[in-house]
């Protein structure tokens, strides 16, 4: 289930945007409100957040730095709510950093298509963060193969594709990964 964290320090413009997230398809139980900054980052750290909506200005810093510092420091997908005369400004200073910037006043259908686009580049990031880690394991379990390969080697002076079938036919055999087989290996000849 997906958390929204709403920032903004007005009452009103809160009450109007729940009801906007909630039509959008978020559950008034997920939606998290924070009237400041620093409650913004207290959430951030007591709850999972998928989605943060600032509404600029707030009542401890303009908004533009926590927006920042959350794309920084999470994977959550943040949009921001500005007056139309800042947009531009704030947009040069936070868009690097994966930032949505949206004009205020805002239309229920921009918002709609803003909160759409911002869920669509979160679940992209996901996707590719989820890629990288696969990828970090594999080169990790190469990484480990090799070095075992290497010590099949050096020790029991096999060749490279003695070394590489001995592990290849153990994993096999026991029905383990590959890399299983070279940890035992090398803890073997620890």
């Amino acid at each position: 289930m997906e958390n929204v964290l709403l920032v903004t320090a007005s009452k009103k413009s809160a009450d109007i945007l729940i009801d906007l997230i909630h039509s959008s398809g978020w559950h008034p139980d997920r939606i998290l409100a924070a009237a400041s900054c620093s409650e913004a980052r207290r959430r951030l750290i007591e709850n999972n957040v998928d989605l943060i909506i600032i509404n600029a200005p707030l009542t401890d810093e303009f908004g533009h730095e926590f927006a920042s510092y959350a794309c920084q420091n999470t994977l959550s997908g943040v949009l921001m709510l500005v007056k139309a005369d800042l947009a531009d400004t704030v947009s040069e200073r936070v868009e690097q950093d994966g930032v949505v910037v949206v004009t205020k006043p805002i239309s229920r259908a921009v918002f709609y298509q803003s909160l759409h686009l911002v869920n669509s580049v979160r679940h992209r990031i996901y996707a590719l963060q989820k890629e990288n880690r696969q990828l970090r394991q594999r080169l990790e379990d190469l990484r480990v193969i090799s070095r075992a390969k290497c010590l099949l080697i050096a020790e029991k002076h096999m060749s490279e594709d003695e070394a590489h079938s001995y592990i290849e036919k153990k994993a096999m055999d026991f029905r383990q990964s590959k890399r299983d087989i070279a940890d035992e290996i090398i803890r073997s000849f620890d």
